[in-house]
């Protein structure tokens, strides 16, 4: 399983949601759907930040929209 952040770079949530995941040690990609909208369509993403949890075959286990840190350490276990 993997972490997966879409994130637009002037996007204050967005930077608290990687503090958040660094803070513990948590390796996720990172993806500016800016410079990516072809993710930000295969994600369907329509504000940001969006935090998905996947399987080992790339399918959506968990998704958080926004900073909601109850959320974040519920997928953090699942990686455990």
């Amino acid at each position: 399983m993997k972490i997966i952040k879409l994130y637009q770079p002037y996007c204050s949530p967005c930077r608290t949601v990687t503090q958040f995941l660094e803070s513990h040690n948590i390796e996720h990609e990172a993806i500016n759907v800016l410079a990516n909208p072809n993710a930000a369509m295969k994600y369907n993403i329509m504000s940001t930040p969006v935090t998905i949890l996947l399987d080992d075959k790339g399918n959506e286990i968990q998704r958080s929209v926004g900073f909601k840190p109850h959320e974040l350490e519920e997928m953090i276990s699942k990686l455990q």
